[in-house]
This record gives structure tokens, sequence and C-alpha cells, in this order.
């Protein structure tokens, strides 16, 4: 069989209930929330940098290693989520991807001290809606105490 056969007026109500929980927590029947991906995402790269340490040990250089993760647009933007620490909010503003869009991580290393980070190119990180390194939220708690959950 082929096909999505699934009923459209549940489908209909499940993605209104949806808007009640947001995406990232809402799990639809028989399927999986953003939250449950974002768990699997965060075993998958830990196992992905493991993979590189060990590499490393071996005596490989990875200094000129790329590596190609080809994925739908709900698991990008959840890995993107947790390699740079976006909030649940920020991911609930993001946006897929389109069909067949490449959306690169360039590493950059600072020769002086050897440490290494990696960038979403402004491209994708525009076209995605997803904020720049020191516009998320988790940066600006401090200076806007509003943003701090008051509730007893």
């Amino acid at each position: 069989q082929f096909g999505n056969f699934q009923d459209l007026e549940q489908v209909r109500d499940a993605k209104a209930e949806r808007s009640d929980y947001g995406r990232f927590y809402y799990r639809f029947p028989n399927g999986e929330s953003g939250f449950d991906v974002y768990e699997r995402i965060s075993g998958f790269l830990s196992s992905v940098m493991r993979d590189c340490e060990q590499l490393e040990r071996e005596g490989h250089d990875l200094d000129d290693t790329s590596i190609c993760i080809v994925t739908h647009g709900l698991s990008l933007r959840l890995i993107l989520m947790r390699w740079f620490q976006y909030s649940v909010h920020e991911f609930e503003e993001s946006r897929n991807p389109n069909n067949g869009d490449v959306v690169i991580l360039k590493r950059h290393i600072d020769n002086q001290t050897g440490r290494s980070w990696y960038e979403l190119k402004d491209y994708a990180r525009e076209k995605l809606h997803l904020p720049a390194y020191e516009e998320q939220s988790r940066f600006r708690i401090a200076d806007d105490i509003s943003l701090l959950d008051t509730d007893p």
C-alpha cells in the first residue's frame, strides 16, 4: 500500500488541538511530539561527537571533514534547537526549509586559542526564522526580568 490513509477530520481536529499545546509539546495520535524527536536527536548528536572523538584518538585529522545530514524539516529545526540551545519559543517561531534546501553550519577556528565553534549561515538562519546568536532569549534574561516566570 502507498499513501497516507489518515482520517481527514481527525487530522484537522489534531492540528486544531496542537495549537493549544504548541508544535514542540503536542503529540499526534500514534505519533511523536517535537520533544520526543528532540530527545532522539540529543542521542544522535552525542553519537556523532563520540565518533569524531574516537576518530581523532585514532589519529585522523578532522579539520577538513564534513558531515552531511539528510533529514526532514522538523528534525533539522530540532537539531539546530539542540545545537544552538534555542528556546521552545524560538523553535515555535521557526519555519521548515523548502524541500531540497541546504543548510550549512560553518566551523570557525580561533588560531590563537585553538577554540572552534559553528555558525549557521545567515541566509539559512533568516529563511528558517531563527534568531542570531546574540539575539537568543537565553542571553536576554539577565537584562529583562520579565522573561522569568514569576508565578508562585
